[in-house]
């Protein structure tokens, strides 16, 4: 365990030596703050979180799982704390919250006649409760809400190594994955005519999207992850139809808003959490405006031109 985490911070080293040299060529006014090691943690971050969250950002909207990252970023609520009476790390108690609420939220949706919106109000609003009335049982100074609203600026190496690791799994999933999960997430019914294994990869995708935002919660906070979870994806669903280019879109506007947003709230002494999504939801509304086939303006002027020809 000792060798694996010390491969896992010599990757981490690694890759920041690497980004340090591309900031290295911006002008020194933006480059200055990357100085420190905390920001260069945060920088690394914040790309990890962009990318892996626009990754799966795409497999949330498609699939109409907006609420669900909402959903589970609540439901660690009663880990988080049952970990903190247990001495466990906050990580293990909130994945197996979060994993067995969002498992639950799968059963009641393909087994009964609940639909997914209410299978998900159900299960993470009784998580939250549960998770309120332990906390209220609990004589200690220690507000454990804190851990929900993670500050990327004080990332830990070890919080980030965990990111890191939970990235590389989501890439590699997706990547060994990607026929089936392109043909569930548009024809569930065709997946499983074709010999595959819908429920397991139903679960797997939830499971996937469980181990991503609790691994984010630490480091970047309830707000972040449900943002990044579904910006990215809404906004590389308005830029194209296909999906292997909205896959790499999404990607791109998840990194792009973790770079411009960590770098604005150094320059304007913001949250940064904040300034990321707003950055994101930004770059949305802009492809709601000018996209050449889903935006605003070329369906009004379609629209006129229809009316005038």
């Amino acid at each position: 365990m000792q060798a694996f985490e010390m491969l896992g911070l010599s990757l981490v080293e690694l890759l920041i030596n690497a980004l340090m040299v591309i900031v290295g060529w911006l002008p020194e006014s933006l480059a200055a703050p990357f100085q420190y090691a905390f920001m260069q943690r945060a920088l690394l971050t914040s790309i990890l979180v962009g990318a892996i969250c626009g990754m799966l950002s795409c497999f949330v909207v498609l699939k109409r799982w907006s609420l669900l990252g909402d959903a589970i970023s609540h439901a660690v609520l009663p880990g988080v704390a049952i970990a903190y009476l247990l001495g466990w790390p906050f990580f293990v108690g909130a994945f197996i919250t979060g994993a067995l609420t969002s498992l639950g939220i799968g059963a009641i949706e393909r087994h009964t006649r609940i639909k997914s919106d209410a299978a998900m109000g159900l299960m993470f609003t009784a998580a939250f409760a549960l998770g309120i009335v332990i906390i209220s049982k609990i004589a200690s100074n220690t507000h454990l809400m804190h851990i929900l609203f993670g500050n990327v600026l004080g990332v830990q190496p070890s919080a980030l190594l965990l990111t890191l690791f939970s990235g590389v799994l989501a890439v590699v999933v997706v990547a060994l994955a990607y026929r089936p999960l392109l043909l569930y997430t548009f024809d569930p019914q065709q997946a499983q005519a074709l010999g595959f294994n819908t429920g397991l990869i139903h679960y797997g995708l939830i499971l996937l999207l469980t181990l991503t935002i609790v691994a984010s919660l630490e480091t970047v906070g309830i707000i972040l992850v449900v943002a990044m979870l579904i910006t990215p994806g809404a906004t590389a669903h308005l830029l194209t139809d296909r999906f292997a280019v909205m896959l790499g879109l999404s990607v791109g506007v998840g990194v792009l808003s973790a770079v411009i947003g960590l770098s604005l709230s150094v320059t304007f002494d913001v949250a940064s959490g904040g300034a990321i999504v707003l950055v994101a939801t930004s770059l949305f509304l802009l492809a709601l405006l000018l996209s050449p086939s889903h935006g605003l303006i070329a369906r009004q002027w379609r629209r006129q031109r229809y009316k005038n020809g």
